[in-house]
């Protein structure tokens, strides 16, 4: 009998930084099209492989630069927590316009942007516009996508595995069957990988011999899977250039501590019970009590008299 093969995982595969290296993105270009691919707007061959990577097939995103929170070369436009709404509308417009076909964005870097609920959510209002779907890289823990999208049309999904986070292939095929395992325990799961040659040589070996039940697909199919927000609200206005964002003030700033002039002497036991009897001596307590012995002893001195 004829039987429909069911499938328990489904696998995204995205591959980043597209526009920079033809020769190997040629290469990815010819792998399965559900393989998916990530254009850097800026980069000199952005329109070139989107549309080449199009019609081959392939769902092609923008691979929006977004400010990290480490110090290293930014892309022109990075977007930054700090920009204005207008600022960043422009920027994703000019991205839409030199990136032709994308269905989708994902940040490249953006550590520092996407954990900035207030960036996050100039960045959704303007996705809207476009109908583009969000592809969270991921690259800090606590980013705010999800939390941002909320009240808008735009969809979040998020990456679940780095392939290339090093270019040994050994490596590479870890992760590889690490997401094929995810995919196959939560029902799907996305990774993300770059053009490295490393990674064009797993992908050549591997993609073609997936296990039975699981199947490539691409990103867009996993829109309505069930996402998992895990982040922590970060309500912290972003910072405008050369004002850092202010601390809280510490009360007890310039208040000088209290200290003594010179050593203290020990105190002995012998003086502690001296002056502790001397003060006992001299309470009002104990001066009354004397007073109402004295009376009493001379009314007793009268009684027997």
């Amino acid at each position: 009998m004829l039987t429909t093969p069911v499938y328990s995982g489904k696998l995204a595969i995205v591959i980043d930084d597209f526009g920079y290296r033809p020769a190997q993105e040629n290469q990815v270009i010819a792998l399965p099209s559900n393989i998916s691919v990530a254009v850097l707007p800026n980069a000199p061959h952005a329109r070139e492989m989107a549309t080449k990577a199009h019609n081959a097939g392939h769902e092609v995103l923008i691979h929006l630069p977004m400010a990290p929170l480490s110090k290293q070369p930014l892309e022109k436009d990075t977007l930054r927590p700090e920009m204005s709404s207008g600022e960043i509308e422009r920027i994703i417009r000019d991205s839409v316009n030199k990136v032709p076909y994308a269905v989708g964005l994902n940040n490249h870097m953006g550590s520092a942007m996407t954990s900035s609920l207030f960036g996050m959510q100039k960045v959704m209002q303007s996705l809207g516009q476009y109908k583009l779907y969000f592809l969270d890289s991921m690259t800090i823990g606590n980013s705010q996508s999800m939390r941002a999208a909320a009240g808008t049309n735009v969809k979040v999904i998020k990456r679940k595995v780095f392939l290339d986070d090093t270019q040994n292939e050994a490596d590479i095929r870890f992760q590889f069957n690490r997401a094929v395992e995810l995919a196959r325990r939560n029902g799907s799961a996305i990774a993300i990988g770059h053009p490295h040659p490393s990674t064009v040589r797993v992908l050549q070996q591997m993609v073609y011999s997936l296990p039975s039940d699981i199947t490539l697909v691409r990103p867009s199919s996993l829109l309505n899977e069930p996402q998992v927000d895990t982040s922590r609200p970060n309500n912290t206005p972003p910072a405008l250039p050369g004002k850092p964002v202010e601390q809280p003030r510490n009360p007890f700033s310039g208040v000088k501590l209290c200290k003594p002039k010179k050593p203290l002497e020990p105190v002995y036991a012998t003086t502690y019970f001296t002056v502790l009897s001397d003060s006992i001596s001299q309470s009002t307590l104990v001066k009354y009590i004397q007073h109402q012995w004295q009376g009493w002893g001379k009314s007793m001195k009268t009684t027997q008299s």
